[in-house]
């Protein structure tokens, strides 16, 4: 079983940029697709991002295209976001998932999560 720890997050101005790191545990990890969501008080998890198997395929949230990238380093057992021109309604807590297909969306579809980090873009 996977098992994901997130880390890099923090509090940046709106426009400034943070990167994101999920490390995994794991000898599969290099098969499985991956994702980023996010969280704020209140709501249901969305989702921000997601990236096939071998990093050749990526599928964004429209909110953060062409502000985010998703990529990921198999021979780190790595997945990242890069997140660039932050605005406000980007804070929430980020989490890395797997455990569906790349195509998922939904938090409900997605069974191994990590702990989350805090992202807070003041403006």
């Amino acid at each position: 079983q996977v098992q994901l720890v997130e880390s890099g997050g923090g509090l940046v101005q709106a426009g400034g940029s943070l990167r994101l790191s999920c490390a995994a545990s794991g000898r599969s990890f290099s098969t499985y697709d991956m994702a980023w969501f996010r969280q704020t008080p209140g709501k249901e998890r969305e989702f921000v991002a997601s990236i096939s198997w071998n990093g050749a395929w990526t599928f964004y949230k429209d909110s953060v295209k062409g502000r985010f990238t998703i990529s990921r380093d198999n021979a780190k057992k790595t997945v990242y976001l890069q997140m660039n021109s932050l605005k406000p309604e980007d804070t929430g807590v980020y989490y890395c998932a797997t455990g569906a297909s790349r195509y998922s969306v939904s938090p409900r579809e997605y069974g191994v999560w990590g702990q989350g980090t805090q992202v807070t873009v003041s403006s």
